[in-house]
């Protein structure tokens, strides 16, 4: 029985994070595989983005007018006054991390990965989610699996999430993905850059939250305790909605006698303390889905959800890759506020083209991983 060692990024604040890195744990235990995540705590660079970002929204300030002024500055206020619900949601994230993936008691970070680390594991995979994204660890070799021979290096649908690698981390994401084993990516874009950087192909894998079936994710699923007894429409956006699509949303509840329930929303506090488990159950439940998340997206197909994509900034790669996939391109909400075939998806053809991406990603890994059928 093989062992292998999972890298990936360690998040206990995002649904997406922990269920794709159980999703990589559970395919290569389908294939008879020992798996545990390796887990790096190499610091993440969300410094710059921050300060990038309020950089923005001060120049933004100067152009609002006086009351809204008070008013954003009062929401950030408010926000900063939530930590201990953030602390509360990050428990309930290591709570459904604790229950359902195995971690290893040890630690790695840039700079301390142990000499025989690489003698431990059969094989090492990283992926998927952002780990090559160069912004977030500014180029970090562990997520390339730099410290093990190449013939252990597999990258199982990893993302870059942005469409160009800065200059200055060009000649080393030339080297480190030239030198993996086995190179897969999550998006086209991906495989467009590993291209023009290395010459080589990459073969483009759906994400691994798609190789669960519905059956096996509701075992890993729980009802929220606010959850509302009657129907709604359910909303997880991470990036900022314009002023005319919320209210948009809003008439849209009403219409259809819908209550809103908002995940990652501080002013709907019940919702954002909930974990993993309930995400998978909110979205299973919901009568409408409106998301700017690519696995919020992700489980709406896996669920055969009503469900609504709405553009956000770094996103459009990943998204297009998925509905193009499964041929659900007319989910965006430009179409559905068009058509208002808000409630009427055919999914009818989704089942054999999930079933055939399903088979390429494992015939990938098994020869990968060098595992007989």
């Amino acid at each position: 029985m093989k062992k292998i060692g999972i890298l990936t990024i360690n998040d206990y604040n995002n649904y997406g994070n922990r269920l794709q890195n159980l999703a990589v744990q559970e395919v290569l235990r389908s294939l008879g595989c020992t798996a545990e995540t390796v887990v790096n705590n190499t610091p993440y660079n969300f410094r710059n983005v921050e300060e990038k970002t309020l950089l923005r929204r001060l120049g933004a300030l100067g152009k609002m007018a006086p009351k809204e002024v008070i008013l954003k500055v009062n929401r950030y206020i408010a926000r900063k006054k939530f930590g201990k619900y953030t602390a509360e949601r990050i428990a309930a994230f290591r709570g459904f991390t604790n229950s359902y993936i195995t971690e290893t008691e040890f630690k790695i970070s840039e700079g301390h990965v142990p000499s025989t680390l690489a003698d431990q594991y059969d094989s090492f995979v990283t992926g998927s989610d952002q780990v090559w994204n160069p912004i977030y660890r500014q180029g970090s070799s562990i997520d390339f699996i730099a410290f093990a021979p190449s013939s252990k290096r597999v990258a199982y649908a990893p993302s870059f999430g942005v469409s160009e690698i800065p200059s200055e981390y060009n000649e080393m994401y030339k080297r480190w993905l030239s030198e993996m084993g086995r190179l897969s990516v999550r998006e086209e874009a991906g495989a467009t850059l590993i291209k023009k950087l290395t010459g080589k192909d990459a073969v483009v894998l759906v994400d691994p939250t798609l190789m669960l079936t519905r059956e096996k994710w509701l075992r890993f699923s729980k009802e929220a305790a606010n959850k509302p007894k009657g129907k709604y429409l359910l909303t997880y956006f991470l990036g900022k909605q314009s002023a005319e699509t919320l209210s948009a949303i809003q008439a849209i509840a009403k219409e259809h006698e819908l209550k809103i329930i908002s995940l990652a929303d501080t002013a709907d506090l019940g919702t954002y303390v909930t974990g993993p488990s309930e995400f998978i159950d909110y979205i299973r439940s919901s009568t409408a889905f409106f998301t700017d998340s690519f696995h919020g997206a992700v489980f709406s197909i896996l669920f055969e959800k009503s469900f609504t994509v709405f553009g956000r900034a770094g996103m459009n790669s990943r998204m297009e890759t998925l509905l193009s996939t499964f041929k659900l391109a007319s989910r965006k909400w430009e179409d559905v506020s068009a058509t208002g075939e808000l409630f009427h998806i055919d999914y009818s053809h989704v089942p054999d083209i999930l079933e055939a991406e399903r088979n390429k990603a494992l015939h990938y890994l098994r020869e990968a991983l060098s595992i007989k059928e």
